[in-house]
């Protein structure tokens, strides 16, 4: 990005003081948002999000596999992402790598409670096929195709879409008599169960800029910020992970506020969303 002055610090800094962003909006007021699903036609499901400037294409691919030991009644989610080299100077050479990382770690934590699936806001027990023997193994790829800022956020929210336009072969399973022998197993090619979206939360971002925290915000105005926590909230209002970045520490009073704010501006944010997915399925 590039460099600003010290005048156009100040006029962000200034702006989100008194309420009046750079852009017109609020401190916890989010860009437009748009979702478009089913744009890579071999993925189980797919969908591009635009948050503003920020653009993500999120694709899930679906095979079965067999339930881990620790978690015989569980099925895997894994979750990659990757920044284009032309969606910010930046990404190019091992800037990209390590923001990939990062942002993959993060969407783990917020979406998946972490690598062991424990506490996972995406219902891992829907996966199975047979406890111990047969389960869905979910790959998601997110790709940062183009970045103004709030990538976590505009992830999980490409990544709750392509969910929603997901669909699961229906399986029909023939267990043999002796218990130690693998099922066997007939995959249709015409019968899909839809994923069930209800629990996966959203994330919300606070960046703190001054004294002040910010929702969605832009490539510039992270460029201002001391810290910031991001939330996975449900539409119950239930939080599910939370991750902070930024050098500067938060008060643990000043970290409670954020997280009620979170949950506030969550409900918000689901509406919008499920509005955007209702939208693109009526256009399909």
């Amino acid at each position: 990005m590039v460099g600003l002055s010290e005048g156009e610090k100040h006029f962000i800094r200034g702006g989100i003081a008194q309420d009046i962003r750079t852009d017109g909006r609020r401190r916890l007021q989010f860009r437009a948002l748009s979702v478009e699903t089913g744009v890579i036609p071999q993925a189980n499901g797919s969908a591009r999000v635009r948050l503003g400037a920020t653009e993500i294409i999120a694709s899930v691919k679906a095979e079965l596999g067999k339930p881990s030991i620790l978690h015989p009644d569980k099925g895997k989610v894994s979750i990659f992402v990757d920044c284009s080299p032309t969606a910010e100077p930046t990404f190019e050479g091992r800037g990209s790598e390590e923001l990939s990382a990062e942002l993959s770690v993060a969407l783990q934590r917020c979406l998946l409670g972490g690598k062991s699936g424990a506490g996972a806001a995406i219902d891992l027990s829907s996966l199975i096929v047979v406890e111990g023997k047969v389960c869905w193994d979910l790959y998601i790829d997110g790709l940062v195709v183009s970045s103004d800022g709030n990538l976590l956020d505009a992830l999980a929210t490409a990544i709750k879409v392509a969910l929603s336009d997901t669909g699961l072969p229906k399986v029909n399973v023939s267990l043999s008599a002796a218990s130690d022998e693998e099922p066997e197993v007939d995959v249709s090619d015409e019968e899909f169960l839809q994923f069930d979206t209800s629990s996966v939360p959203v994330i919300i971002t606070l960046t703190k800029v001054g004294r002040h925290y910010i929702v969605d915000a832009t490539s510039e105005e992270e460029s201002q910020m001391s810290s910031a926590v991001s939330v996975s909230v449900n539409r119950n209002g239930q939080i599910c992970g939370l991750t902070k970045r930024g050098g500067a520490g938060l008060d643990p009073s000043v970290i409670f506020d954020m997280i009620s704010v979170a949950r506030h501006a969550s409900q918000q944010f689901i509406a919008l969303v499920d509005s955007q997915i209702a939208a693109a399925e009526a256009d399909e």
